[in-house]
């Protein structure tokens, strides 16, 4: 038979490479969130599903189980195929530990595949995740990145992840770059898939002597940012950036791609268009369906975006610690990582 095992459980076997999740919810429940990592093996699919609750609702509990197994039925020999091609300790889960994951592991092991089951499914994941967010000790040194808009703050972390230093990279944790135009080409994330990534990241990061981080505000889209990381920005070491405004420009039509995404920028455009003096807003409007993108980019900055970053800084008693000047991205990543240097040895030494 199989054996349950907890959400601490899964999490240790997880950090040394010794176990593979398994989410037998539907793909569509997968989809909305899951827990990092995990593979997606339904034992029904979202129209099966719906067909089986509306008879667990209209009918009778019975009726649910009876087709619920036929429908197993005729697809057991693919789905313990698939479970069989996977190598290394697994572990199944579903919403709540219940039917689907309870089925699967019997299954299973019925046919020789042993399989732990999560105790209490995704929905124990989720407390636990919550939980560990309002409780962990971080103890890493914070570095906070502040810029404006366009200052290759996500590119100078990316750099520096690939570099090996720790980085929380909350934008990509929420699938959103926090302005209005931030979702445009993007997968945004419900609030329990960001949770759930930074709490990962936390844990991998929780040894290390620093991590790096922009400085987000409260809300990054529809995202809420924990309390935890608002705490770890007030502590932190703040370094500014400053770029050139032409580098910013340069740095907003890479990441965006309006000629790929003309359709999102006019609607996202079109939310703050009443916040930009009237003539303005219509040459940017007018230069955004010209393809003038430079032109455009650059009275958003002037107008709109320059003056809101200026009106943030006064919303945080937060002391800039350092200041860095540099040509482009690229230059500031080195600059930065020597800063990190700098101060993480000053720091031992004392």
């Amino acid at each position: 038979m199989f054996q349950d095992i907890t959400i601490e459980e899964c999490s240790e076997l997880r950090n040394r490479k010794e176990l593979v999740l398994i989410d037998v919810r539907s793909p569509s429940e997968y989809e909305d969130a899951s827990i990092p990592g995990s593979l997606n093996i339904p034992l029904f699919d979202d129209q099966e599903r719906a067909e089986i609750g509306t008879l667990y609702k209209q009918v009778s509990q019975q009726a649910a189980k009876e087709r619920g197994l036929e429908i197993v039925s005729a697809k057991l020999p693919a789905f313990i195929k698939t479970f069989a091609e996977i190598s290394g300790n697994k572990a199944v889960f579903c919403w709540r530990g219940g039917m689907r994951s309870k089925t699967t592991a019997t299954v299973l092991s019925l046919m020789g595949i042993r399989v732990y089951r999560i105790a209490g499914g995704y929905r124990a994941y989720r407390q636990y995740v919550v939980e560990q967010l309002n409780d962990i000790h971080f103890e890493p040194q914070s570095f906070v990145l502040h810029g404006n808009t366009g200052s290759g703050k996500t590119a100078i972390l990316h750099k520096m992840k690939l570099n090996g230093h720790p980085v929380l990279d909350l934008e990509g944790f929420a699938g959103h770059r926090g302005s209005i135009f931030g979702a445009i080409g993007l997968k945004t994330h419900n609030q329990k898939t960001f949770d759930s990534l930074l709490l990962e990241d936390l844990l991998t990061y929780k040894q290390c002597s620093y991590v790096l981080f922009e400085a987000e505000s409260r809300r990054i889209g529809k995202i809420s940012v924990p309390d935890l990381m608002m705490d770890m920005r007030d502590k932190g070491y703040h370094i500014n950036l400053v770029l050139p405004i032409e580098a910013r420009i340069q740095q907003i039509i890479d990441d965006y791609k309006p000629w790929d995404n003309m359709d999102e920028c006019m609607r996202s455009f079109r939310l703050i268009k009443t916040r930009i003096h009237t003539p303005i807003a219509a040459e940017i409007e007018s230069c955004l369906l010209s393809e003038k993108y430079h032109s455009a980019v650059e009275l958003l900055l002037q107008y709109y975006y320059d003056p809101r970053y200026l009106h943030s800084t006064t919303e945080h008693d937060e002391l800039v610690s350092s200041t860095i000047k540099a040509e482009n991205a690229d230059d500031a990543w080195v600059k930065i990582e020597q800063i990190v240097k700098e101060v993480m040895n000053s720091t031992q030494s004392v």
